[in-house]
């Protein structure tokens, strides 16, 4: 009798090298700063690689230099006023708008519940987008992606001295940008016999299609509605520490939905 082959083991975490580097590379930042740096070293590399609007506002428009003053603090009272305007004078008084920081805020984390649940969503929706589009264009989309999660905060509390970060921008643009192509069919009609394809290799829908896919609709919906009402409510609730940048998810999530199409290499589905 002929001998069974033997059983194929498949492996436990199973992630795309880039995506695996990107999370390593998330806990890797965190671990140095809660284990390495002091708390005073920690804390100037906040501000010198976290996203502060007001640095940016300053920087393009030094006439708002006496707002950002006035704001800093405006909510606080005591001691913690006082501490606000101090920060705001020391950023304002640098004269440096570190455009850097557009980047290098996604790579601190406020604590590690933070930076562990950034890195399962972005094992779960950076996966596919990167199986598709390959490492080179999964990061340049998580970067752009980052950026537009910066400038949309920015541009909404643009005299605020308050340190930004996470990762979370980014991920929310590979969340949209999966969004694009894992709620298609699952059998690709174009090749006339209906084989069922992997995840990340269906045809790309349109935005017209997303709205008329029921699935990919409700995802849409309930992922705005979510962000929305956890950003608002929160901090008021004592839900979190501090405040979620929601409107820097948004940012980031329409980034990730636009520009997608850009940087896929896989057709849309009108071309099958």
């Amino acid at each position: 009798m002929q001998a069974e082959p033997p059983a194929r083991r498949e492996p436990i975490f199973n992630l795309p090298g880039v995506v695996g580097a990107t999370i390593l590379a998330l806990i890797a930042v965190h671990l140095f700063r809660t284990t390495v740096l002091s708390p005073a070293s920690d804390f100037e590399l906040l501000l010198d690689y976290a996203v502060v609007p007001a640095r940016w506002t300053a920087a393009w428009d030094p006439s708002r230099t006496t707002a950002i003053l006035n704001e800093a603090g405006a909510d606080l009272q005591g001691q913690e006023a006082a501490l606000r305007q101090a920060l705001a004078r020391d950023i304002l008084g640098e004269g440096d708008a570190k455009p850097w920081t557009a980047l290098t805020y996604a790579f601190l984390h406020g604590s590690w519940p933070h930076v562990l649940l950034n890195g399962v969503w972005l094992a779960a929706f950076g996966t596919p987008v990167a199986r598709r589009c390959g490492g080179s264009r999964f990061l340049l989309l998580g970067a752009l992606c980052a950026i537009g999660s910066a400038i949309a905060h920015a541009l909404v509390h643009p005299v605020s001295v308050a340190p930004m970060i996470g990762a979370s921008g980014a991920v929310s643009g590979w969340m949209a940008a999966a969004a694009r192509f894992v709620f298609a069919p699952h059998r690709s009609e174009a090749l006339g016999f209906g084989m069922v394809r992997e995840t990340h290799e269906r045809p790309r829908q349109s935005l017209s299609e997303l709205a008329r896919n029921r699935s990919a609709a409700m995802f849409l919906g309930v992922w705005f509605a979510t962000n929305l009402l956890f950003g608002l409510t929160a901090a008021p609730l004592d839900v979190t520490e501090s405040s979620i940048a929601w409107e820097a998810h948004v940012g980031g999530f329409l980034v990730g939905l636009l520009l997608f199409p850009w940087l896929d290499r896989a057709p849309a589905s009108a071309a099958r």
